[in-house]
């Protein structure tokens, strides 16, 4: 009878254990999750400064800055999320790029900073999205695994989407003068 009764504790500590596990980690990919959207949100802050700062300079610039910010009202599903976050940074790229061909905009110290702080949200988008897809891998290896499977199932808990770049985002910017 003792037996038995430890042997239900130990099952009951295992299922506790197991469902914090499973707890922790989704909540660790909504972070992650969060933590994009956060870069997200500082970069489109960042835009509109560089429009303003680009504003007296080529066309170009100003259709590139247009379509960055109409594109990043546009988000539905995390797949849409990544599509749209490669279109804006290959945009953005294509500006930084540009501004080689323009002195005046870049000797100015305040397009300089922009420059600076894009750059380094754009790094801090990859780290993001490095971090959440890291995180949905344990998640989702968790969530597999047995017996985490059979507790997930009774959770409801789903495997999560990766975020991913459609292969035509990842080539080379092209910027044509």
């Amino acid at each position: 009878m003792i037996v038995l009764l430890i042997v239900i504790i130990l099952l009951i500590i295992g299922i506790i254990v197991l469902y914090n596990h499973l707890v922790g980690l989704n909540i660790r990919c909504n972070n992650a999750w969060s933590q994009i959207d956060n870069q997200l949100k500082r970069r489109a802050d960042l835009i509109p400064n560089l429009v303003e700062v680009t504003k007296g300079y080529a066309d170009y610039e100003r259709e590139t800055l247009m379509k960055i910010i109409e594109t990043r009202n546009e988000t539905k599903t995390m797949g849409e999320l990544a599509k749209q976050s490669e279109e804006v940074s290959n945009n953005v790229k294509k500006l930084l790029m540009l501004a080689e061909n323009y002195p005046d905009l870049k000797a100015n110290e305040v397009f300089k900073n922009l420059q600076i702080e894009l750059t380094g949200t754009e790094d801090k988008i990859a780290f993001a999205r490095q971090f959440y897809n890291d995180s949905v891998q344990h998640y989702n290896t968790a969530i597999m695994s047995f017996p985490n499977n059979l507790l997930a199932k009774i959770m409801k808990y789903k495997e999560k989407e990766y975020f991913k770049v459609d292969q035509a985002d990842k080539e080379l910017v092209k910027v044509e003068l």
